[in-house]
């Protein structure tokens, strides 16, 4: 017996009795009421009609897939569109660029403007506490950020040097510096007092630790990776989103909207299974997938290819393992005070995470 939610699981109240009252105005309003009735009814079984129906003429389930384009470790997307990984899993997908916040992202999936989304789990974590209605079903890879510090300004591969020192990032009051502070924090660092932050657009990093105004940046790669290649060997590695504890922990992860997992859990089953099939060649055959995504990227294909080879592709959890690494990812924001205390690890995972793979 499939374990998958009905599609419409809300069971609603039996209206209370009432006393046969027959009078005109009872009996046009109780006309309307049925009427209400039928079209909210109608409504909804238009709806999952709709979800259910909305294919090619060969049958193929169209989604519509946000996901932001410049974004090298999303670049198995792509892949699986361009050689038919998507078709082969029986999906017609649209790739939909959003370089909106995440907050607006989960909104359009929650609201039908996409069925799904791919994209870095810290910036999904806070929003999903206010209770969109999207589950997370899969994660892609690990490993999409880094910190790069100057050797000449006293920073080494310790992130204990970075005591004192300055670290300019783009995202300065968001993600990106949740990011650091909790891979601070485990390595003995108070992200408040014993490092200062500041803003730079993320075109101006690299002036910005030229000039020595930071002695550390931080952003996404190929950013850092080119700016070191610029560096004349100045610029090393500190940290990444790899690093202890997070050396086996996923970073970014697949979204689907309510509304599909309940209508058609079969598609976001088949979504997942298409990504992770793309992900795995980005171990076995990095790349050929460098040189599909080239057309997207500021970076060379060997660029890519480097970028690609630096991250764990090869690890795609889902379901108890997924919940896993949800809970720590929310037990270390919760202690820099970014979820709400209030908030238990274990119970938000269970309740963001939904394993499109178990069986009954």
């Amino acid at each position: 017996m499939s374990s998958e939610p009905p599609i419409d699981d809300i069971a609603e109240p039996e209206p209370p009795a009432r006393k046969p009252l027959v009078t005109r105005r009872t009996l046009l309003g109780a006309g309307l009421a049925l009427a209400g009735t039928a079209l909210a009814g109608g409504a909804r079984a238009l709806v999952h009609r709709h979800a259910r129906a909305a294919r090619t003429a060969g049958g193929l389930r169209k989604l519509r897939v946000s996901w932001n384009a410049t974004a090298i470790c999303l670049s198995p997307l792509v892949y699986a569109k361009e050689f038919g990984i998507f078709e082969k899993n029986g999906l017609d997908v649209e790739l939909v660029n959003f370089a909106g916040s995440t907050d607006q992202l989960l909104e359009a999936m929650s609201t039908g403007k996409s069925e799904a989304g791919v994209g870095m789990i810290l910036r999904w974590i806070k929003p999903l506490e206010q209770g969109f209605d999207v589950k997370l079903i899969a994660g892609t890879h690990g490993g999409c950020a880094r910190m790069a510090g100057s050797k000449s300004a006293g920073v080494t591969d310790d992130p204990a040097s970075l005591k004192g020192k300055t670290i300019g990032l783009a995202d300065v009051s968001g993600t990106g510096r949740n990011t650091w502070s909790v891979l601070l924090k485990a390595h003995g660092l108070d992200p408040e007092r014993d490092v200062t932050w500041r803003a730079y657009p993320q075109p101006l990093l690299g002036e910005a630790i030229k000039k020595g105004e930071v002695q550390a940046i931080a952003d996404m790669d190929p950013i850092l990776h080119i700016l070191q290649q610029q560096s004349g060997g100045d610029l090393i590695e500190v940290m990444t989103n790899l690093s202890a504890p997070w050396q086996d922990r996923v970073c970014c992860v697949v979204g689907a909207s309510g509304d599909l997992l309940r209508s058609d859990p079969e598609s976001a089953r088949a979504l997942a299974r298409s990504l992770v099939t793309a992900a795995s060649l980005c171990v076995d055959n990095p790349e050929a997938v460098a040189k599909v995504f080239a057309p997207y990227a500021k970076a060379s294909v060997e660029d890519i290819v480097w970028v690609l080879k630096s991250q764990t592709h090869g690890r795609h959890p889902v379901g108890q393992d997924l919940r896993g690494d949800i809970s720590k990812y929310t037990y270390e924001l919760r202690d820099i005070g970014v979820m709400k205390a209030t908030t238990d690890p274990t119970t938000f995972a269970n309740q963001v995470v939904q394993d499109v793979f178990a069986r009954a």
